[in-house]
């Protein structure tokens, strides 16, 4: 459980800082945010794996790339889902999916997978 809040709180902070770097996309208060964020976890856990094994052969084809699309699918879905959650339209989706999987990516890099933050040492 506190895996799952730490990402949701990581989620969070990808989709604030896309809200203040993307003009597009906008939040109605903080609660709107953070439920986003816990929406997003969800559709990240349940639908995103699905939509992907659907959308394989077109993965396969397009070498991965299809793979920013159903991201940014993903955000637009939870933009619907959320009331108070509004993002202007494709490529704002796709700017914030990009924005929230390297917020992610540079907070997971910090945070190990026990929920504790790692000090790394470089040994000579």
């Amino acid at each position: 459980m506190v895996g799952f809040l730490l990402r949701a709180a990581i989620t969070a902070l990808g989709l604030w800082v896309a809200s203040e770097l993307l003009s597009g996309m906008t939040f109605d208060s903080t609660s709107k945010l953070i439920v986003g964020a816990i929406v997003l976890g969800v559709v990240n856990a349940f639908v995103r794996p699905l939509a992907f094994i659907l959308t394989l052969p077109i993965t396969i084809v397009t070498l991965g790339l299809f793979l920013l699309v159903l991201n940014a699918a993903m955000v637009a879905l939870v933009a619907w889902l959320v009331p108070g959650f509004q993002v202007a339209g494709f490529w704002t989706a796709l700017g914030a999916a990009v924005i929230v999987s390297l917020v992610s990516w540079a907070a997971s890099s910090v945070i190990g997978t026990n929920g504790r933050i790692e000090i790394f040492t470089i040994k000579r």
